[in-house]
Formats: structure tokens, C-alpha cells, sequence
């Protein structure tokens, strides 16, 4: 952060540094308020919350890095991961396994490739224009979803988990990509009408979807709102959880310790009486 603006009195064309030359402007107060000043710390980070922290970072890293059957099984953990706010900390590992998958898949080292459904074949596409390969062909990945009329096949109403990964990935459309703009389209009039029929937490996800596709929101937000989302499902990773959680609440204490130190630089400045323009 830049040193304090000084609030010397500026002199004016002529020299003078009367009170009648200087022009004072009125800020309105913090929006912030004494908040971060006044709340308790949240999370202290101790050696054994350190010891914790590690250990469950090393293990979301050996399921990024374990071999599997099959490489696209390893999508719902890298969308999870991401999901969850706390892929920075394995961005090698993601790319690593996203470029096994993309060599698999346009390879077609996995025979059963063209089986995929539609949350796997989205999730993949999605992730690897993530990564910016622009090789993957949307044309070519939806159209086994597409009945003889070149319409999404009402089949896939009933896969309400595949139609929400069609639309996050019609949200990476490159110009041109018809299909993609079809599928937004398609599964934007699907989810609304899903969205009153289903259960939490699937309705949930569905709302917050349709409002903030991952491609239009932030790490942070996303995090927020998906962590209950996940552990209400009841089949999620405990440790990928329990390191998703307390890694939230790390950065959310730093980020408020960084408010606070803003807030009292700001309010040192004393601005409402002694910050003058020319």
C-alpha cells in the first residue's frame, strides 16, 4: 500500500497556504463501519490447526494424482475441487490430470468414450476450454446428445446433474458454436422448471446456477455457496470437506485482518477535515 497521503496544506498559483485557497472535500464516512474493528477473530491459525490444514491438503493432492480405471473419473473431483475455492493450491496437479484426459479423450484411448453421459462429456469439455484448449469441437462433443431434427433429445430433461454441466459449458462458447448456444437455450428453460420440482440441495445449486454461472463468478463466492451444496448431498470426500472448510475460514480471517488494517490506515488519515485538493 502507497504511504499516506500527506495533509499538509497545498499552496496555491501565488504561494500562499491560506485556509481560503484550499478546497476541502467532504467523504462520506466508511462504508465498513467499526465491523472488522469491533468482530471477533474467527480462525487463529495454531500448530494444530497448521498440522490439520497440511494434512488434509496432502490428501485432496494424492486423489488429484492416484491413478484410476479410467481419466475422465477423475472429473468430479477436479469440479469439485474447483467448486469448493481451493484449486489454487493444486493447479499443477489439475493441469497435469486435465492433460491426460484431454489426450485419452481426442486419442480415444478409452473405448468407451462415446458412452459418456452428459454430466461427464460437458464437465470435460468445460474444464479443458478451462484450461484453453480451444481443439475440443463442440459440434463434434454434443452432437450424440442431438436427435436426427439437430435438437437436444428430451431424454435429457430427466438429468438434471448433465444439463447443469451443459450449461456452465455452453457459458465457454467460442463465436460461431451454434450448438453451444442451442444448449444454453435448451437447458436454461429445463433447469427453471427443474428448479420447483426438485429437492434441496439440487434446487439450491440449480438457483445459484442460473443466477452466477461459474464463467461469470469469482472463487470466493462460488466457494460460499457451494460448500453447504456439497456436504448436502451426502456423498462428498470428507477430508476434500473438511479441508474445503477450514481453508475458507483461513482466508476469510486474512481477509479481514487486511480489512482492518485499511480500515484504521483510513481512518488515521482523518479525511473528513484534513484532505485538501487544489
Amino acid at each position: 500500500m502507497s504511504s499516506p497521503i500527506s495533509t499538509n496544506l497545498v499552496p496555491s498559483q501565488h504561494g500562499n497556504t491560506s485556509k481560503e485557497n484550499r478546497h476541502l472535500s467532504k467523504f462520506k464516512p466508511s462504508f465498513w463501519g467499526n465491523i472488522f474493528l469491533s468482530s471477533p477473530s474467527q480462525m487463529e491459525m495454531d500448530a494444530e490447526t497448521q498440522q490439520e490444514y497440511e494434512e488434509l491438503k496432502q490428501e485432496v493432492r494424492r486423489m488429484l494424482v492416484a491413478n484410476t480405471d479410467k481419466s475422465s473419473q477423475k472429473l468430479p473431483i477436479i469440479d469439485a475441487v474447483q467448486r469448493l475455492g481451493v484449486a489454487y493450491h493444486f493447479e499443477k496437479e489439475i493441469e497435469e490430470a486435465l492433460e491426460i484426459i484431454y489426450h485419452h479423450h481426442c486419442n480415444h484411448i478409452e473405448i468407451d468414450g462415446d458412452g459418456d453421459d452428459l454430466y461427464t462429456t460437458a464437465a470435460r469439455f468445460r474444464l479443458l476450454r478451462e484450461l484453453g484448449s480451444m481443439f475440443i469441437v463442440a459440434s463434434e462433443t454434443f452432437n450424440k446428445f442431438q436427435d436426427e431434427n439437430g435438437n437436444f433429445k428430451e431424454a435429457l430433461i430427466g438429468d438434471v446433474k448433465g444439463m447443469l454441466e451443459l450449461y456452465e459449458a455452453a457459458h465457454f462458447q467460442l463465436h460461431g458454436e451454434n450448438i453451444l448456444e442451442e444448449a444454453l437455450s435448451f437447458t436454461t428453460f429445463h433447469l427453471k422448471l427443474a428448479e420447483t420440482t426438485v429437492d434441496y440441495p439440487l434446487s439450491t445449486q440449480i438457483a445459484n446456477v442460473l443466477k452466477r454461472p461459474l464463467r461469470k463468478s469469482l472463487p470466493r463466492l462460488i466457494a460460499s455457496s457451494y460448500i453447504p451444496i456439497y456436504e448436502g448431498y451426502g456423498t462428498q470426500d470428507e477430508n476434500l470437506m473438511k479441508f474445503a472448510k477450514l481453508d475458507f475460514k483461513i482466508l476469510q480471517h486474512l481477509h479481514k485482518k487486511e480489512i482492518n488494517k485499511i480500515n484504521r490506515w483510513w481512518k488515521d488519515l482523518d479525511v473528513a477535515t484534513n484532505f485538501p485538493f487544489i
